[in-house]
């Protein structure tokens, strides 16, 4: 783990270097306040930090202050060092942000005893961080296929149709709805129907680009949100995720399943703002007309203040 020396006397800042480098530490060092609190903004920034009470600059309590307003993670654990030893010190020293508080000269195993607490500390911090993240993850992905969810899929649609009419771009809008999906249940379980469903997820996945999302709008119909995308974009982009999904059956452990996929397409008016629901429901209809029109295609239908009719861009192949 790396650590932090924060320590203007060249004789302690080369004691504490030689003890923490024989306790396995990586040791970065700064010879006064500003310095140190430089180091500790960077993205890389050591979670463990000694820190000398009087330092040119900035302070070690002021260099705590500054760390614990940033309030951001992960943690820094701080341990000041000094030789002040009078209890005003030391209650000032920790309502600064402080974690721990030795006073010089130091006794080396004390150090070491101390630094392995604070490391226990930083280890709990990072597994209840992971814990978190992994039910943020759970709140936001669908159980079956792990693309976003419904609810998290409309809040990317909403934001990025506002980020859209502020810088003047647009945002493509694909429905997908595999089809004759309610026969794969029926012929040969929900199981079956299940490991279609992840199929599909994965494929559409893995053929849009990056910074796209992919949701699980409900049942077997999906969302495909495209930022920045002019219709042509979004057209063609929804022709491949077509391909996709019908190039190969899905395989499983007794049987072999063609899949098709019936996709509508729109995009949002570039630079004027649109209710995420007005769009939907516009890729909606043109989800209809392509199920109505033999399923296993894509179209296009433009907002309805612009272009009321349907265009078919894609026949089955």
């Amino acid at each position: 783990m790396r650590i932090l020396i924060a320590e203007d006397d060249p004789v302690s800042r080369r004691l504490l270097e030689a003890h923490l480098g024989k306790w396995g530490y990586q040791v970065s060092t700064a010879r006064d306040g500003d310095q140190a609190w430089e180091m500790l903004q960077q993205p890389d920034a050591p979670r463990l930090a000694i820190l000398d009470w009087m330092m040119p600059g900035l302070s070690g309590p002021d260099v705590c202050r500054q760390v614990r307003a940033r309030a951001q993670e992960p943690y820094t654990y701080i341990l000041l060092l000094t030789s002040r030893n009078q209890k005003q010190d030391l209650i000032a020293g920790m309502e600064a942000g402080a974690d721990d508080y030795l006073t010089k000269p130091f006794d080396a195993q004390e150090l070491n005893v101390r630094l392995r607490a604070g490391r226990r500390i930083l280890d709990l911090e990072a597994e209840l961080v992971a814990a978190r993240e992994a039910l943020r993850e759970q709140a936001t992905r669908d159980a079956l296929t792990w693309l976003w969810n419904r609810p998290a899929i409309l809040e990317i649609l909403t934001r990025e149709l506002a980020k859209a009419a502020r810088d003047g771009s647009a945002v493509g809008l694909i429905m997908a709805d595999l089809d004759h999906f309610k026969q794969v249940n029926d012929t040969c379980g929900h199981l079956a129907g299940d490991a279609v469903l992840r199929e599909a997820a994965r494929r559409m996945q893995a053929s849009v680009r990056s910074y796209d999302a992919v949701g699980r709008y409900g049942g077997e119909e999906f969302l495909v949100i495209m930022p920045g995308a002019a219709s042509a974009t979004a057209t063609h982009l929804a022709e491949r995720l077509r391909l996709a999904i019908n190039r190969e059956p899905v395989r499983l452990a007794e049987r072999v399943l063609s899949i098709t996929v019936s996709l509508g397409v729109t995009i949002s008016p570039p630079g004027r703002p649109i209710a995420p629901e007005a769009l939907i429901r516009t890729a909606d209809e043109a989800l209809y007309h392509a199920k109505k029109a033999g399923r296993n295609r894509v179209v296009w239908r433009a907002p309805a203040a612009e272009a009321p009719e349907p265009v078919p861009m894609a026949a089955p192949s």
